[in-house]
């Protein structure tokens, strides 16, 4: 397993106030900011910048804990599942990083990368991630061993035009507002700037109470109607979603957690197969009516599309 050690060297040049975008000083273990004085709180030098007012997480949740919000496995549990043939593969990620790297080394010699959700490596990232010659902010509402900077992507704490790409795998579903995040993405972006998003589709509920949205392709271009899309498509097809649907049937008819342990490894053992089907299905345009996960590739642009434009460009799915 890849492990790559966070660099804090210049973020806090980088970072400004989530409430008023103002500029941040340190003040004995607080940043606060120049404007309107509100501080945030640094825990083990990580920044935590949530707007309390409007997030619906505080600086307590930080302060008082390390770990995630999200829940953690038994270490057993997680190594009889480990064991376990999974349901699910990403065989898009690795290559549309690299397309992503490839189009943000056009616009600049060193850009630098915002990861949302970036407290662990997403799946796929691991070549992306390795690279020496991108800039990148790993963030996210949970500490992580990349975690560089706890913050709601509903506020974004940069400058306007001050990121060169944005990356949001497996994030816009667990956010209350997805067009708000895109409409902050947009907002830190520079001009032609990029942005690469995984968002569940026919995929069963995760991670929750933060779990909030699932998006059609017609839907997910909405989502990114401020943006000129270079490519979209699913990140698992309709074999992967039958897969996690089956896995989900099972589960649907048990509360007490051992015979739920019993019905995933039922679902894991008798379901697994299902995924090699989006080998073929995936080539289709189709696929993404009944796709496990979507993907967009999409670069920052100075208009926002109608919906009857939306529609009109997602005809050619159909």
């Amino acid at each position: 397993m890849t492990t790559i050690a966070p660099d804090r060297s210049d973020l806090f040049a980088l970072v400004r106030c989530p409430r008023c975008r103002g500029e941040l000083g340190s003040v004995a273990t607080t940043l606060r900011c120049t404007a309107c004085s509100v501080d945030y709180p640094l825990v083990d030098g990580v920044p935590v910048l949530i707007d309390e007012k409007s997030s619906v997480f505080k600086h307590a949740d930080f302060t008082r804990k390390g770990d995630t919000f999200f829940d953690k496995e038994p270490l057993l549990r997680r190594l009889i599942y480990g064991a376990l043939p999974g349901l699910s593969t990403n065989r898009v990620a690795p290559s549309n990083y690299r397309r992503f790297a490839a189009l943000l080394k056009e616009t600049s010699p060193r850009p630098r990368v915002l990861i949302l959700g970036g407290s662990i490596l997403g799946e796929g990232m691991q070549e992306f991630r390795a690279r020496t010659d991108i800039d990148f902010v790993d963030s996210d509402v949970a500490f992580g061993p990349l975690t560089k900077l706890v913050c709601d992507a509903h506020d974004l704490p940069f400058a306007d035009a001050s990121i060169d790409g944005v990356i949001a795998q497996a994030v816009l579903e667990h956010v209350a507002d997805p067009y708000r995040v895109t409409s902050e993405i947009h907002r830190v972006l520079k001009p032609r700037g990029l942005v690469y998003a995984e968002t569940p589709f026919l995929q069963p509920a995760h991670s929750t109470p933060y779990d909030f949205h699932r998006f059609t392709h017609v839907g997910y271009r909405r989502v990114f109607r401020a943006f000129d899309l270079i490519e979209m498509g699913p990140v698992g097809g309709p074999g992967q979603a039958l897969g996690h649907q089956w896995e989900n049937f099972l589960l649907s008819w048990f509360t007490a957690r051992p015979m739920r342990a019993a019905m995933l490894i039922v679902a894991r053992l008798s379901g697994f197969w299902c995924k090699y089907f989006d080998r073929l299905l995936n080539r289709r345009h189709q696929a993404m009516h009944g796709a496990f996960g979507l993907f967009a590739l999409a670069r920052r642009a100075d208009r926002v599309l109608t919906d009857g434009e939306v529609v009109e460009e997602c005809r050619k799915y159909d």
